[in-house]
């Protein structure tokens, strides 16, 4: 059986949204999918060339920042 569910890593624990059904003492296997930034998952639709590190620090930069402008 597969539970796709919601975690946060907090303290080296995983902190589970809501309970699993499951019996205490029960093995199971674990995968872990980090959520991508949205920056990355935008990267295709802005017809950027350049690579994904580029473009990050770019959106990170404070000069190109609207609310520093103002």
């Amino acid at each position: 059986m597969t539970h796709t569910l919601d975690a946060t890593y907090e303290n080296g624990v995983l902190r589970l949204e809501h309970p699993l059904p499951l019996s205490p003492n029960e093995r199971v296997r674990v995968t872990v999918e980090t959520s991508a930034s949205p920056l990355l998952q935008a990267y295709g639709i802005l017809g950027w060339k350049g690579d994904h590190e580029t473009l990050r620090k770019l959106a990170e930069d404070s000069e190109f920042d609207p609310q520093e402008s103002a």
